[in-house]
């Protein structure tokens, strides 16, 4: 099992240091009214010297496509992640939302659908995202069996083995859990978590 890890709400350089030292497949950049909101310019200032095999993701909530274009225009992200809205469909490769709920399989499925069965979706908690609500673990190792998870909501360092183990899930999704205020990232967590995550997928692997 090879597990994918995106840290997310990334500000500043220290972050992007700590990500890409760490090993991270995606920094995650976020648009979207938040205490962990950047600039476009700032973003793309911030990935100037990031290896291409590290992922830059623009990550926006319910957004108008005039929104992701400007935002594009001035940080060329390799992926866009939202909440489904339609009208984002022809704007390049997209990574859906969906929040952990009653309606969460359908949502998942009409996800599916949208963007193709191959294609990553994240489960976000319940609500909003960005504050470190968790999902339900064990709904989300049935949606994991049929779909590109990506887990997101409440991981830390300290669960993020165990949910690893639970859900088996194609990625995680990290930010607040690894924060000592928000958009500010702790390199020893950053750490932490990462290699907690490798270590997970590698048993894994080996019991399989």
């Amino acid at each position: 099992m090879r597990i994918r890890v995106k840290l997310c709400g990334v500000t500043d350089a220290a972050g992007v240091e700590a990500g890409v030292r760490a090993g991270v497949d995606a920094l995650g950049f976020v648009f979207a009214a938040s205490p962990r909101r950047v600039r476009p310019e700032v973003a793309a200032a911030l990935c100037a010297d990031v290896p291409r095999a590290i992922a830059r993701v623009a990550v926006f909530r319910y957004p108008h496509p005039t929104e992701v274009r400007e935002v594009l225009e001035r940080f060329p992200a390799d992926l866009v992640q939202s909440e489904p809205v339609p009208e984002l469909d022809d704007l390049g490769p997209m990574v859906p939302v969906v929040h952990d709920g009653p309606d969460v399989e359908a949502d998942v499925l009409a996800a599916r659908r949208a963007r193709g069965a191959r294609a990553p979706i994240v489960l976000e908690g319940p609500g909003r995202g960005g504050r470190g609500v968790r999902a339900d673990w064990s709904r989300a190792a049935r949606l994991a069996r049929g779909a590109r998870l990506a887990l997101a909501g409440g991981l830390s360092p300290a669960n993020v083995a165990e949910a690893i183990g639970i859900v088996r899930p194609w990625a995680v999704d990290v930010s607040s859990g690894v924060e000592t205020a928000p958009g500010i990232k702790d390199r020893q967590a950053v750490d932490g978590f990462v290699r907690a995550a490798r270590d997970a997928a590698l048993r894994i692997r080996r019991s399989s």
